[in-house]
């Protein structure tokens, strides 16, 4: 079976060099990613299916229960023919190597995969808070304190990823999860690839893409940093700085590759000045792609308040925690209505090309 145990990494120490610490981690991931064993043929068998948590062009997000040890997890359902026919084989695979071998506390891993005859299946952890996105849409706009929160616990992630030799490509609220404590969980990793120099493949939200994707140059963990100087804008200002311009596409794109956006003045000094060398058009200026690397980023003025093991473990005051009732309770996430399941293929389909699935 393609599984492995859902413990938790272990708490960091302050005492230990924190880079020795992600060393290892990367050891660990390179010793996963090497491995592969393809996913049992029996479905969603053991599980029981309790709701409907999302709903996408490839398939849905669902609640399961494991029959064995009652654990609550979330299924995401793909369809084999939907992959095949958007020529999306090369993604799904690398999201399965992908999610079965990292393991960090701030992005979801991979508990279990499962394929049928006419479906893929990864069981991922339940991260019961919603998606942030739904929040932030709900509040309207973050303060520079609750901002500066999530993206420090997303910085952490990019940061370990990029360790790892691993692009993520896809940032945006919508792909943050909420945990129970309120802390956060980066997830859906359709979009990562492992990337030791360079790489041109045209992928990721519009009003999150780069300059160099959108002009088809090389590119590499410089996406990550222009979406996350994109993310922290949205978290404070309430939209992203190319929103104005989203209808009209292209329009949006001659905006991005000039860097024409206008920096709102209830911005703070610092947070501005953090902006403004995340959204660098020119990558010999653009911070996380300096001489310093990502350090240009950690050690900034407007990080210098957070205390980055403690958010690690967990150990801060979240400035919102969800209301969770039960396993069973979704109420964070949007009302979905339940469809009929549809009658399985009698015989497996698209074989060959999910063999290593």
């Amino acid at each position: 079976m393609s599984s492995r145990n859902t413990t938790e990494v272990q708490t960091f120490s302050p005492k230990v060099e924190y880079v020795l610490l992600l060393d290892k981690l990367r050891e660990d991931f390179n010793k996963r990613f090497s491995q592969n064993v393809p996913s049992p043929t029996t479905g969603l068998e053991k599980y029981i299916i309790k709701a409907t948590l999302g709903a996408g062009s490839f398939g849905k997000v669902q609640l399961v229960k494991d029959k064995d040890s009652n654990n609550y997890y979330a299924s995401k359902q793909l369809s084999k023919d939907q992959i095949v026919k958007t020529k999306q084989i090369g993604h799904v695979m690398s999201e399965k190597m992908v999610l079965k071998s990292i393991q960090f506390p701030t992005v979801v891993h991979l508990v279990a995969s499962y394929k049928d005859t006419d479906s893929l299946y990864l069981i991922l952890p339940l991260i019961s808070g919603g998606e942030l996105f739904t929040y932030h849409r709900k509040v309207r706009k973050f303060s520079e304190k609750q901002a500066r929160f999530y993206a420090g616990q997303v910085f952490l992630a990019l940061e370990y990823l990029h360790h790892c030799s691993l692009l993520y490509r896809d940032l945006k609220p919508e792909n943050i999860m909420l945990d129970r404590n309120g802390y956060i969980k980066v997830t859906d990793f359709g979009f990562a690839k492992r990337v030791e120099t360079r790489t041109m493949t045209l992928c990721g939200t519009p009003e999150y893409l780069p300059p160099e994707i959108i002009k088809s140059k090389p590119y590499g963990t410089s996406v990550d940093w222009w979406a996350f100087g994109i993310l922290i804008f949205e978290f404070v200002a309430g939209h992203s700085p190319f929103s104005g311009s989203n209808r009209d596409v292209m329009a949006m794109y001659s905006k991005i590759c000039d860097g024409d956006y206008k920096m709102p003045s209830s911005f703070s000094h610092a947070l501005r000045h953090l902006v403004d060398n995340l959204l660098q058009v020119d990558l010999s200026k653009r911070y996380g792609n300096l001489i310093n690397g990502n350090k240009d980023i950690k050690d900034h003025e407007w990080f210098k308040e957070l205390d980055w093991i403690p958010l690690l473990n967990q150990q801060l005051r979240a400035p919102y925690v969800p209301n969770i009732s039960s396993p069973e309770d979704i109420s964070n996430f949007d009302k979905l209505p339940e469809s009929k399941p549809r009658e399985k293929a009698k015989v497996m389909r698209h074989e060959e090309a999910f063999a290593d699935f």
